[in-house]
């Protein structure tokens, strides 16, 4: 089990030091927790900002404090598994370490009722079929027709579902980003020709994703992952409900899955 001796407070630290490749080295021949602590302090700030940019997807059904507990142990795991000398920013090894585990965190939660799971699983398996069957992208009416619904119905679905399917991008996006980190951990150099190549296509296929969509779930996108406003913001933004932010970022997330399922898969 970890020792989590002398960082429950850490977050709270009101200054942080730098950390440089000798404390990593009086660390490593040592194994010194108050060292190791000081490292975790240091990197505190990275837990918080991470569980905040994901606060969308656990708001109903964490506290943001249980989120950060957990993504300080996973914090604490990272400075005890890092190995400097495999030329991988900290930062990008914590960074992955962290998103995971708060993944993994709200899963076990299981706060996504049967129904739901299966009506959201019922959506994307259509949508794939659809686009398969046409060759393209089906329309909002095509997908409610197929799925035996009216386009109302089809909106309660597209909202109903919206924490589920941001948490399923979340994943995606952080799975590659998890075989991006592995393969850079590969003593290959983080500004290596594989490391930069692989970095870039992840970003090219987002990029691709993101230009397959029209311009109000482009505008969502961009609004709420890149400007990092909240849903009731972009509602505000763009002159809608809530609920109806809720149903283009749903179906915005449904459209990037399907654009990157090839890829996602390699």
């Amino acid at each position: 089990m970890t020792d989590t001796k002398g960082v429950k407070d850490m977050t709270t630290a009101q200054e942080q030091k730098t950390i440089t490749i000798e404390t990593w080295e009086e660390y490593l021949a040592n194994r010194d927790v108050d060292l190791r602590n000081e490292i975790v302090m240091a990197y505190a700030n990275l837990v918080k900002i991470i569980a905040l940019r994901m606060r969308g997807v656990y708001k109903n059904y964490a506290q943001l404090d249980d989120v950060v507990n957990q993504g300080m142990i996973a914090l604490i795991d990272a400075v005890e598994k890092y190995d400097p000398t495999r030329n991988i920013k900290f930062e990008t090894f914590a960074s992955i370490k962290v998103k995971g585990s708060i993944i993994d965190f709200i899963r076990a939660q299981d706060w996504i009722p049967r129904r739901l799971r299966k009506l959201s699983g019922d959506l994307e398996q259509t949508y794939y079929h659809l686009c398969t069957q046409l060759e393209r992208q089906p329309t909002h009416a095509e997908l409610a027709k197929a799925m035996s619904l009216t386009t109302e119905q089809l909106d309660r679905v597209m909202e109903q579902t919206y924490n589920f399917n941001l948490l399923s991008y979340e994943e995606v996006v952080w799975q590659k980003l998890t075989t991006v980190g592995e393969d850079l951990s590969e003593d290959r150099a983080e500004d290596s020709p594989e490391g930069n190549l692989m970095e870039n296509e992840l970003r090219h296929q987002l990029g691709q994703a993101i230009d397959a969509l029209n311009e109000r779930e482009r505008t969502v996108i961009s609004l709420y992952y890149y400007e990092k406003l909240k849903l009731k913001e972009i509602a505000e933004v763009l002159g809608v409900s809530e609920s109806r932010v809720s149903q283009i970022h749903s179906a915005a997330i449904l459209k990037m899955k399907n654009t990157m399922k090839t890829y996602i898969e390699l």
